[in-house]
C-alpha cells in the first residue's frame, strides 16, 4: 500500500486542486490519502510554511504547488 500525505490547509485552493487530482489518481489504487494541516504541526509550518501544498511519498516531497502525475507514477 502507499501512503501519501498531503500537507494542506485550510481555505488553500491549490490544495483543494491537488487534493481532487491526487484523489482521481488514486482511484482504483491501493492508495490511502492523509491529510496533515501544516499550521497545526511546528516543524512543518517552519519547514514548508506558504509553500504548499505539498505531496509527501514517504516523508519526502514530490509535488509543490501542482499535482505532478508523471512524476508521482515514476516513483511508484
Amino acid at each position: 500500500m502507499v501512503r501519501f500525505v498531503l500537507l494542506t490547509r485550510p481555505g488553500c485552493e491549490l490544495c483543494e486542486e491537488m487534493l481532487a487530482e491526487l484523489q482521481h489518481f488514486a482511484a482504483g489504487r491501493d492508495v490511502t490519502i492523509e491529510l496533515v494541516d501544516v499550521d497545526r504541526d511546528a516543524s512543518l509550518k517552519v519547514r514548508f510554511g506558504h509553500k504548499i501544498p505539498v505531496l509527501l511519498l514517504d516523508d519526502e516531497p514530490v509535488c509543490r504547488g501542482r499535482f505532478d502525475a508523471a512524476e508521482v507514477e515514476r516513483l511508484l
